[in-house]
């Protein structure tokens, strides 16, 4: 066993310098008493990159001219509980209200364009393109685009694999299991894979939401949601603006049940729990 390898612990310093960076580049806020679990996970990166000293390491982050290791820093912090139809609630209004009114207005053939913008590993934008396909089905007139982003290259790595075990489909209906995943066999056996119906809908790109968006006045649908408990208010708030600016006329912005625009200045009408329309 090597014995040789001693790694530091972060400092209230590092501790200090480590958070300002992330924040500055993500926007996310790590309180104080974050710090161990910051620790626990930078050190696993520490381990993987020889390095002993988390000073040493914050030098390596931003003088790498490539990017590439606060990409790697990124991931470590990244938050990315998810599941399948998570917060059914929001899946079932979009099927009882926002797909009606979208196909109401003329424009389904023109295609709904639906933005999962924390879509960490897949399971959010994969559970979107099944309700979304299986209104087509019953609307052939019907045509929509999926555009899914995070900031974390680890967890897109997941999502554009498309492949889960099984322990994770228990709230996917047989109908859409049978009809959207192909079961693994031999020494896949346990998982499923996406299938090509499915999967085809589904664009996923890297995007930093503290980022300038590129679309303006675009998107029919975004979900972002529990991503911004973990911003402050002025980050909410700033976020918030840019994605009315981001949705077209009578678009709807869905949040997570543990989030609200209550407290957020903001130019939306709430049209039901967690979810916000944009009326003009």
């Amino acid at each position: 066993m090597d014995i040789s390898f001693q790694q530091s612990r972060l400092t209230d310093d590092d501790f200090k310098k480590f958070s300002t960076l992330i924040f500055s580049k993500t926007g996310i806020y790590l309180k104080p008493e974050k710090k161990e679990l910051l620790n626990a996970r930078l050190g696993k990166r520490l381990r993987a990159c020889g390095i002993t000293s988390f000073a040493d390491y914050y030098d390596l982050v931003v003088h790498d001219a490539s990017g590439s290791e606060l990409v790697h820093l990124i991931n470590c912090v990244s938050t990315n509980f998810t599941s399948f139809f998570r917060e059914k609630a929001h899946f079932d209004f979009l099927e009882s209200t926002v797909l009606p009114q979208f196909v109401e207005s003329g424009r389904a053939s023109s295609g709904m364009k639906v933005w999962s913008a924390a879509c960490s590993s897949g399971e959010e934008p994969y559970t979107l393109a099944m309700a979304l396909s299986m209104f087509m089905t019953a609307n052939p007139a019907f045509r929509f685009s999926l555009l899914a982003t995070d900031i974390s290259t680890k967890v897109l790595s997941v999502a554009e694999k498309g492949i889960y075990s099984m322990d994770k489909m228990d709230k996917v209906p047989q109908e859409y299991l049978k009809r959207f995943f192909q079961k693994g066999v031999g020494k896949c056996a346990g998982y499923v894979k996406a299938k090509d119906e499915l999967s085809r809908f589904v664009t996923f790109r890297r995007f930093n939401l503290m980022d300038d968006f590129p679309w303006k006045g675009e998107m029919d649908v975004i979900f972002c949601r529990n991503v911004m408990i973990y911003f402050t208010r002025e980050t909410q708030m700033e976020l918030v603006e840019k994605f009315y600016h981001c949705l077209a006329p009578g678009g709807y912005l869905f949040i997570g049940h543990s989030e609200s625009l209550t407290s957020i200045t903001n130019r939306f009408r709430q049209a039901a729990t967690t979810v916000y329309r944009k009326i003009k």
